[in-house]
């Protein structure tokens, strides 16, 4: 896989990471039928934001990391 591939998808990790923390958000704070479920609803938008974490957090790293290393390859 070429770097221009892995850092696209990287990226996607991290919108689709963001958007999974927002959307467990909204079912958390303004969501009625999430609310209704009582502690399944709870667990549902908590599931949201937690794998959302754990899309975007760790791919923000390795992205810095790649994103320096052709930095330092290219001023060579």
């Amino acid at each position: 896989m070429t770097d221009d591939k892995l850092i696209l998808l990287l990226k996607i990790c991290i919108c689709s990471g963001f958007s999974l923390i927002l959307l467990g958000i909204y079912f958390h704070n303004f969501n009625h039928t999430i609310e209704s479920m009582g502690v399944n609803g709870i667990i549902i938008s908590a599931a949201c934001v937690s794998l959302g974490m754990a899309l975007s957090l760790p791919t923000k790293m390795y992205l810095t990391f790649i994103l320096v290393k052709r930095d330092a390859a290219s001023s060579k």
